[in-house]
Parts: C-alpha cells; structure tokens; sequence
C-alpha cells in the first residue's frame, strides 16, 4: 500500500485533479498533537489490514507542510481541522471526518463498501 505525502502544494493539485478518475482519502496530521496522534494509529490500522485498493492514500504533516494543508481546505472548501481525513471524488471533498470520529471502523464503513465509487 503507498502512501503520498504531500509536501508540496503542486502534488496536491496533481492529486486532485486525478481524483476524477481515482478517488483518493487525505489524511491531515499533526506532529504535535496526541489526538491526531491517536487517529493517525487508527488510519494505519486501517491501511495496514484491508483498505481499498481502489482508492489512492495521502497524508499531509500540517505543521510541516502548512501551505498545502491550507490549499487542501481553500480548494475543497472545507474548514481545516486536524487530525481530519478528507474522501475527495471527483475534484471534491465526498466525505470527511476529524478528531476522535476518525477509526479504524469508521474508515472500513465509509471505505470499503461498493456505493464507495458511486458517492
């Protein structure tokens, strides 16, 4: 399973563009926060056990790379939050989740079901 870390606003914009044809789930992630922290344990349950193979997987340190994570919530028009993990399709935020209502479940309900690329 790869991961693309975005850390630059360009890839992202790649990214984005491409969901059209892939969908793609972003995972924002503070360093420096124990919520996002436990979260960020969670999606890697996720990855590391089932996750849909028809979908591309991104994670973005928001302290790090500040200016695609501002891009991330600017071009989708969705208020950032982090730790948040954002379902983009077709060029938009589909679904997204932040804080403790990001797990491992959660992302196996909302991931791994066929109306997934029908959203």
């Amino acid at each position: 399973m790869e991961i693309v870390e975005l850390e630059s606003p360009k890839q992202w914009l790649n990214l984005l563009e491409s969901s059209s044809e892939t969908p793609v789930l972003v995972f924002k992630h503070s360093t420096s926060c124990p919520i996002s922290a436990e979260a960020y344990e969670q999606w890697l349950k996720y990855l590391h056990k089932n996750p849909n193979p028809e979908i591309e997987y991104a994670l973005v340190h928001v302290i790090e790379s500040r200016p695609v994570s501002n891009l991330i919530a600017e071009s989708l028009n969705v208020k950032h939050e982090s730790p948040q993990a954002l379902f983009v399709q077709g060029r938009r935020a589909v679904w997204h989740a932040s804080h403790w209502r990001i797990t491992e479940s959660m992302l196996l309900e909302k991931l791994n079901t066929d109306s997934v690329t029908e959203m």
